[in-house]
């Protein structure tokens, strides 16, 4: 996916969701604890194995990152995006 069909689909999620490279999005949610943070990776979690369709995250203290791309192609594709907007729902 080139960078201007990337834009157009990052205004469909989330303003927090950032493009990176043009190579995959990113977002990072913080929490008020670690229980909370991991609650949401495992919620995140669920919507990827349902999607089989797999984020990459980093979880800390009160702060999670997720990451998407379609590893198959190693660039973002409309899928990315589905489940970014799935995420913008937990």
């Amino acid at each position: 996916m080139d960078r201007e069909k990337a834009n157009q689909m990052l205004n469909l999620v989330n303003n927090d969701w950032n493009l990176v490279e043009s190579h995959h999005i990113e977002r990072v949610w913080t929490f008020t604890n670690f229980e909370n943070a991991l609650e949401f990776v495992n919620e995140a979690g669920i919507i990827c194995e349902e999607q089989n369709h797999h984020a990459d995250f980093e979880l800390g203290w009160g702060r999670v990152k997720a990451m998407i791309w379609t590893h198959k192609i190693n660039g973002l594709t409309e899928s990315d995006f589905i489940l970014a907007a799935k995420f913008d729902e937990i």
